[in-house]
């Protein structure tokens, strides 16, 4: 103990991260107007505030991407990173962690939100990044600091160590102490706290609170608990430089207090940051970064503005990098900068160099993506990061209102995922539709409005196909046969087609059993291809599957007979051939597994009942204290909308998977209904 540990100052990176609505934006407002990076603190009710400033956020009055905001402290130079705290959008958040310094986990004293705030810790404590969690709204705390923190401890798996407790008056908290310090602060609103004398009643709290932290710090400091256990109070540096160690070795998780929106505890937060956060040294190691002359950074956001086209957030690890440098990417792509910007919410400020710490925003390096490691070196770096997204869990069916803006559409659906790689494009071969699948509602919501606003794409929307099917019960021998004749050579082909069921889950198989030349050789491939051509469509409207066809007969014509001649017999063949064949409905059965806080998962199986959820078992969650995993499986055509339940059941917190099992059959009234719907929309 007293080894001085503290990284040399140097431009950092801290991730604001937490909860939904636990006052993230709000404290990054508090953070710059204490700093003097903005003249006062805006509001995001109010809509002024530097955070949440696209339409989309300001309109809902929630954070739906990442914030960038670059302030300075007692000559050192801060970037933060103001994350979104709904699941729906937390991909923003995981792609920037790993370039992060630290992160202030900022969170309420609110049991209903422990499940994320326990997501969020998990993140952090998985990559290993030193962090801070700052109790916000103090100011409207209801119960005792001890009884709060007992509360919020289930969240993290290394002790929450409280640096602080409150002064009460009149049942309202008026101030802190400083465990660490030693000292008494009155808070004032907007302005500095004001130091008062320590004594009384709160002498004795705090010579007791700061017995309990020591204590936690001396489980990883030998020389601590011999201190402790002779009575023998240790320097005050000494315990500094513990708290700096320890919360840098992520064996503890120091607990400040502060009311963002009063600006009270900012300051004292800002200096633990600047004593006891780890620099961009500690941060390049913890990556793995060897030594290297070249520019090494960390690309954690795409952003494409309306004016200056696309812009790479990065974070430079290691090196020096200039304007118009060419860097190479992990991925295999290149490009060459065209432009290095601060990084102050607005884009705008040039700047001619980069050194090692600095966050920054590069324009135009289009083959560059978010995640990606580049290098100003001659040769593609190692990846030092990989960031993947969630499955996604909702999806809707998008096109353009305005066919002519097809290609439009289909160029801002491409930037988009730049920009967010939780949102995922597929194209439904079977419907020709372009599905877009996301985090959630409020996920596609922002999404569909960001085509629309910043893109300049309307678009039209509905619940994409299920992959319904059909299949045949009974075997059938049916002739087809094609014959034209317009002048000249016709056409001619003739077959005979044995049409029969398979198991389950067979799909489509082809036979040919013709003897003596009665269909040459070189017309069997088109018969193959008729025969796939008329399974696109059976008596039901569905793709058919789940059967057999086999060619055992025909005849020709030597001019007449064509490979076209005998594709389209055989179409003729299967499409008279299935109607009396007792089609039956197929539908898609899917595995899906279910991740909710303990305390959810009646609601849980009782949402997958009433969803046709056939419950295969639940377990407790690997590793996750309180928390369960459910197994169930489940038709495609329930599982639609079955987050949006989810999330309501779970105060946000819950989500799932799910896996293609096989195909199932639909009969009566149901199998009627999904005919009819289908016949409607074609």
């Amino acid at each position: 103990m007293g080894q001085d540990v503290r990284s040399p100052r140097g431009p950092r990176c801290i991730a604001l991260v937490g909860p939904f609505q636990s006052g993230k934006t709000t404290l990054l407002e508090a953070i710059l107007a204490r700093t003097g990076a903005i003249p006062r603190a805006g509001s995001v009710d109010a809509g002024t505030s530097v955070g949440d400033a696209a339409p989309e956020a300001r309109h809902h009055k929630m954070t739906v991407g990442l914030t960038a905001a670059t302030t300075s402290f007692m000559g050192d130079s801060y970037t933060f990173l103001d994350c979104p705290g709904s699941v729906e959008f937390a991909h923003d958040m995981r792609a920037a962690l790993p370039a992060v310094d630290a992160a202030i986990v900022v969170c309420e004293a609110d049991e209903k939100k422990l499940p994320q705030l326990q997501i969020i810790l998990r993140e952090l404590e998985e990559l290993k990044i030193p962090r801070f969690l700052f109790l916000n709204k103090i100011d409207r705390a209801s119960q005792r600091i001890r009884e709060s923190l007992a509360m919020l401890q289930p969240a993290s798996r290394v002790p929450l160590v409280l640096r602080q407790i409150p002064i009460w008056k009149d049942e309202l908290i008026e101030g802190f102490v400083d465990l660490a310090l030693e000292r008494a602060f009155i808070y004032r609103e907007h302005k500095a706290s004001e130091v008062v004398a320590l004594e009384g009643g709160n002498l004795d709290r705090e010579k007791e609170a700061r017995f309990s932290m020591l204590e936690k710090l001396a489980d990883h400091d030998d020389a601590l608990m011999e201190q402790l256990l002779e009575d023998i109070q240790p320097p005050r540096d000494a315990v500094f430089d513990d708290l700096a160690r320890e919360l840098r070795e992520g064996v503890i998780c120091p607990v400040l207090l502060g009311a963002a929106a009063r600006e009270n505890g900012v300051l004292r937060l800002m200096k633990a940051l600047r004593h006891e956060a780890p620099g961009i040294a500690e941060t390049a190691k913890r990556l793995g970064v060897t030594e290297t002359r070249d520019a090494l950074g960390f690309v954690f956001k795409t952003l494409h503005s309306q004016h200056g086209g696309k812009l790479s957030l990065t974070r430079l690890l290691a090196g020096h990098l200039d304007d118009g440098a060419t860097l190479q990417s992990a991925s295999g792509g290149a490009g060459r900068i065209s432009g290095i910007l601060a990084v102050n919410g607005a884009y705008d400020t040039k700047r001619a160099t980069a050194e090692a710490g600095d966050t920054v925003a590069l324009a135009k390096l289009d083959p560059i993506k978010t995640g990606d490691t580049v290098s100003s070196g001659k040769t593609p770096p190692a990846a030092l990061a990989v960031s993947e997204p969630t499955s996604p869990v909702l999806a809707i069916s998008v096109a353009a209102t305005d066919r002519k803006d097809d290609v439009k559409l289909g160029q801002a659906l491409t930037r988009l995922h730049e920009e967010d790689p939780s949102l995922v494009i597929v194209m439904n071969a079977q419907t020709h539709d372009t599905v877009l699948w996301g985090q959630g509602e409020m996920h596609l919501r922002v999404a569909s409005e960001r085509l629309r606003d910043r893109f300049g794409v309307k678009i039209t929307s509905h619940p994409p196909a299920i992959g319904y099917q059909e299949t045949i019960r009974k075997p059938i021998v049916q002739r087809g046969r094609h014959k034209k004749q317009s002048g000249g050579h016709g056409q001619f082909g003739d077959v005979v087609l044995d049409i029969r069921p398979l198991p389950r889950g067979e799909g489509f198989k082809f036979a040919e059993k013709v003897v003596g030349g009665a269909v040459p050789r070189n017309y069997i491939g088109a018969v193959e291809e008729g025969v796939v051509d008329g399974l696109t469509r059976g008596p039901l409207g569905f793709p058919v599957t789940d059967l057999q066809v086999t060619l055992t007969d025909g005849s020709y014509h030597s001019v007449d007979s064509s490979d076209l001649a005998f594709r389209t017999a055989a179409r003729i063949g299967l499409n008279e051939g299935l109607p009396h064949c007792q089609s039956v409905l197929l539908e898609p059965i899917h595995v899906v597994e279910i991740v909710c806080p303990t305390d959810a998962t009646a609601k849980i199986n009782a949402i997958l009942s009433a969803r046709r959820g056939q419950i295969l078992g639940f377990d407790t969650r690997d590793g996750w204290s309180g928390w369960d995993s459910v197994r169930a499986m489940m038709p495609e055509a329930e599982i639609g909308e079955l987050i949006v339940e989810l999330r309501s059941a779970t105060a946000g917190a819950g989500s799932f998977t799910r896996t293609f099992d096989h195909m199932a059959e639909v009969t009566g009234r149901a199998a009627d209904q999904i005919i009819a719907a289908h016949q409607h929309a074609a």
